[in-house]
């Protein structure tokens, strides 16, 4: 039988306990509420189309400003636009990221209204010109479920 030195194996154990601390810090922080999308066709935001693709929507990790939004590519490498946005709420939360949608007709695409979190009772409401608003407003919604 071999003999490990208590040393080594002291280290090996303050290792693993260190490994394991560290550990739940890895995770995921949800504080930036980073959602990965699919549009299956185009999509207006604010000042801009998106072209049907996955893009990601991020806020900043800064609670004070997340009244901003980030849409980056597919993986995360380019920032497309920065987004301003104002507090939508809803009675219910959904498990999983939901999407607001106007829909514009056969004619324009359909443009990106509500974003909400899963889970969350207070989501981001995209802020359009005034009379880009006003037309949106005209148009019915539909509040997709995008299934995380």
């Amino acid at each position: 039988m071999k003999k490990v030195p208590i040393a080594k194996s002291f280290s090996a154990v303050v290792f693993l306990l260190a490994f394991l601390i560290v550990l739940p810090s890895a995770r995921a922080d949800q504080s930036d509420q980073a959602t990965k999308v699919t549009f299956s066709q185009t999509v207006q935001i604010p000042g801009r189309v998106l072209p049907a693709g996955t893009y990601w929507f991020v806020l900043p990790r800064d609670a004070s400003q997340h009244f901003i939004v980030r849409i980056f590519n597919s993986d995360r490498t380019t920032l497309i636009t920065t987004l301003h946005t104002i507090i939508a709420d809803r009675t219910v939360p959904t498990e999983h990221t939901a999407f607001t949608l106007a829909d514009r007709g056969s004619e324009q695409p359909e443009a990106l209204v509500q974003w909400f979190y899963p889970g969350e009772t207070l989501g981001h409401e995209f802020l359009y010109p005034k009379q880009v608003e006003k037309e949106l407003a005209k148009d019915k919604r539909n509040t997709v479920d995008a299934g995380d």
